[in-house]
């Protein structure tokens, strides 16, 4: 059988056992020591799952996951979000659309100080949605715009998404993070220009507020500022040494964590149900990573093995004839496809061991790929019928909003996303001079 055939027959093994409801580490791992022990015997398949174990145990790197959610989870469940949110309230309010454009300003924040969207969906939708509802915003745009701003949960640093993505690509994550910050504030700027347009044109969308809930005091909008200033505080704390050199990622990811922990703890929010809750969804989403990652490197492996990325290289560019741009092009739309029924960890570790090795032999940076499969994520995340992020707003989003408001809501977002991923792919350097610049390559 050719390297081909197996390659596909992997593939539609591994597709065949997610769409009967298995795990997807289950089915990942499954398929890869099976085709080891057919392919190489007892030893070589034995020996697959254990190396990819022994090589995961020794991923020093791997420490900043427990971090990084811990430090994400401990401000979620501390309800920060809530004065950030009070924040965006008094001082957008005046503006059409105003509460609108200040809840993607609270996105970018939490982004900032998580870097997981499944958390930013669930501060917007039992803070900003209810304010936003109660105010006569459209339901439709406001249900757009939290789903939209969640998704720049795993763009904007510290991404715990590109974390994944830089271990398993083996790119330094402190060049992903940078490449990420431009791509994600001007995709949150589109955002912006495209509510306050709308909001322009039909002011019933989002209405000002009234004056008498603007009219407060200056220094009780400086103290809800100097509220809002603290998760920058945090990200500059944690981001700043690293990016010098002074300390390394773990230890960066360590001062993160622990300096959410401390702000916690001043404004005494830390209380034993909200260090256990941390503490339990760290240890869940931190095992789900880790086995995630134990069956990519597993199912990598064998790939390597069989050579199997220089064939498919062979058939796309000398059988079928077809460029790099295109193959770059087939790959991001097979993400969207991907999207409609798999999360963001799910796509990367299934086509990882495929799409990595063929970005690099088609002469592409794997910095940029990376963040141009980070925002083709963001895409499938809301595109319909199942998109992940659909979902998550239906289970979370009050009964006067239906199914059909929730996919309707998305689709303007969804092309401005769209637009930008245009953007970053005709202009890489957005992506790659803030990087270059820290670096100095």
């Amino acid at each position: 059988m050719s390297y081909e055939m197996i390659a596909l027959l992997m593939f539609a093994s591994m597709m065949l056992m997610l769409m009967t409801g298995q795990r997807v580490f289950g089915a990942i791992g499954f398929v890869a020591v099976v085709a080891a022990f057919f392919l190489w015997g007892d030893r070589g398949g034995y020996d697959l799952g254990f190396s990819a174990a022994i090589k995961l145990m020794k991923w020093y790197p791997l420490l900043t996951l427990p971090m990084f959610i811990f430090m994400g989870y401990v401000l979620s469940e501390s309800r920060i979000a809530d004065d950030l949110y009070k924040m965006f309230h008094v001082w957008m309010g005046g503006l059409a659309g105003g509460l609108a454009v200040g809840t993607i300003g609270l996105m970018v924040l939490i982004s900032a100080m998580n870097g997981l969207s499944v958390a930013g969906m669930a501060i917007g939708a039992t803070i900003a949605l209810p304010e936003l509802l109660r105010r006569n915003y459209d339901k439709r745009m406001v249900t757009g715009v939290i789903q939209a701003g969640s998704s720049l949960g795993i763009l904007v640093p510290p991404s715990v998404v590109l974390v994944l993505y830089a271990m398993i690509a083996r790119q330094p994550v402190g060049q992903l993070w940078l490449a990420g910050v431009f791509p994600g504030l001007m995709m949150a700027a589109l955002f912006v220009v495209y509510i306050v347009i709308r909001c322009k044109i039909t002011p019933g969308l989002g209405p000002v507020l009234p004056k008498a809930e603007r009219d407060i005091p200056m220094r009780e909008k400086l103290r809800l500022l100097s509220a809002g200033l603290l998760p920058l505080f945090i990200f500059f704390a944690m981001m700043v040494p690293f990016v010098n050199g002074w300390t390394s990622l773990v230890e960066s990811s360590a001062i993160g964590a622990i300096a959410a922990f401390l702000a916690a703890v001043l404004k005494g929010r830390m209380t034993r149900e909200v260090f256990e809750n941390s503490v339990r969804n760290t240890l869940g989403i931190t095992c789900m990573f880790m086995w995630i990652i134990l069956a990519a490197l597993a199912f990598g492996a064998v790939f390597d093995g069989l050579g199997a990325v220089k064939a498919i290289e062979d058939l796309f560019t000398e059988k079928l004839g077809l460029s790099p741009w295109m193959i770059l092009i087939l790959m991001q739309l097979s993400f969207i496809v991907m999207g409609t029924f798999l999360d963001d960890t799910a796509m990367l570790v299934i086509v990882a061991p495929l799409y990595v090795p063929l970005v690099d032999e088609l002469g592409f940076n794997l910095i940029w790929y990376g963040v141009l499969y980070t925002i083709t994520t963001q895409i499938a995340y809301m595109t319909p019928p199942f998109g992940y992020n659909l979902f998550l707003m239906r289970a979370m989003a009050p009964p006067e909003i239906g199914l059909r408001d929730i996919y309707s809501s998305i689709i303007p977002f969804v092309f401005v996303m769209v637009v930008a991923l245009t953007i970053v792919m005709v202009f890489p350097d957005i992506a790659l001079w803030l990087p270059a610049y820290v670096y100095g390559y």
